[in-house]
């Protein structure tokens, strides 16, 4: 009886035992409303092809995506390749790496040098070789020119038309040559990229300077065999160093090494012909 009496209190009483507390007057209260809560790491699979419309986690972005608040273009990017930065990184070696990769340049038959620059091509060495031999090839010219105005008691006249013909040719020649080779490479789905063969035709020139230095003998027997050496040296070595990467050209690849080492000699011939010989 007394059990039953409980009973009906407690639940007359149990919707109404805890009243609720009134917020104090002056006072606004803050309703949190219910929320998703997100559990790390998360369940749904990520990836390339899985992680919905978003890039991969390993994608570079840095150049794709525009700025918040801007509507540029991926396409605009092309505006930095015309920029002093975007070429910095190929300027930023070391005097032993330059050093080195001289050292590979005189040993044509190696084909070493492509795979130990493929991670890391530069410009500086190009550069700095191309001019080099520019002023070293006109001041040769120059000197063998007027050792034989000497001989033949003539009187000498300096020529600086050689200085800036010299420079067309080989800032021409290291900059066209390795342009179209470029495009004629990605027509036949060659993985070659711009920098490394620029970086190739810049150090295959430094063989030149020695060459030329040697040609002030007044022999020209012996200019025409230091020149010739020299370019079947840079031949060689440009030859050597891409025929591995043009034989998945298919069969065309023997007609591809056989232009680049016709090029490399014609400079050769023009180079000993316009610079390293004297004109009577």
């Amino acid at each position: 009886m007394m059990s039953e009496k409980y009973t009906n209190i407690n639940n007359q009483n149990a919707s109404r035992s805890v009243p609720p507390v009134q917020d104090p007057p002056g006072q606004v209260s803050v309703k949190f409303p219910d929320s998703a809560l997100q559990t790390f790491p998360p369940s749904a699979p990520e990836g390339k092809i899985a992680g919905g419309s978003g890039p991969p986690r390993d994608a570079d972005v840095t150049f794709s995506k525009p700025t918040s608040g801007s509507s540029e273009q991926p396409t605009a990017n092309w505006a930095k390749a015309f920029t002093v930065t975007a070429y910095q990184p190929y300027f930023d070696v070391d005097t032993s790496d330059i050093l080195e990769r001289i050292k590979e340049s005189l040993f044509p038959f190696k084909g070493t040098f492509k795979e130990k620059t493929a991670n890391s091509p530069d410009l500086y060495g190009p550069f700095w070789i191309c001019t080099t031999l520019i002023f070293v090839s006109a001041s040769i010219g120059t000197s063998i020119t007027y050792l034989a105005d000497k001989i033949r008691h003539k009187e000498w006249d300096y020529d600086i038309h050689m200085l800036t013909w010299s420079a067309c040719v080989l800032y021409g020649y290291v900059v066209f040559v390795p342009i179209t080779l470029y495009i004629v490479l990605k027509y036949l789905s060659v993985p070659l990229g711009l920098v490394q063969l620029l970086c190739l035709y810049g150090y295959s020139l430094f063989v030149f300077i020695p060459a030329g230095c040697l040609s002030i003998v007044p022999v020209e027997m012996f200019r025409w065999v230091v020149v010739g050496v020299a370019g079947f040296m840079s031949a060689m070595f440009v030859a050597s160093n891409l025929r591995s990467h043009i034989v998945s050209a298919g069969e065309r690849w023997f007609w591809i090494v056989s232009g680049i080492t016709l090029l490399q000699l014609a400079l050769t011939i023009v180079l000993k012909i316009y610079l390293f010989s004297v004109s009577t």
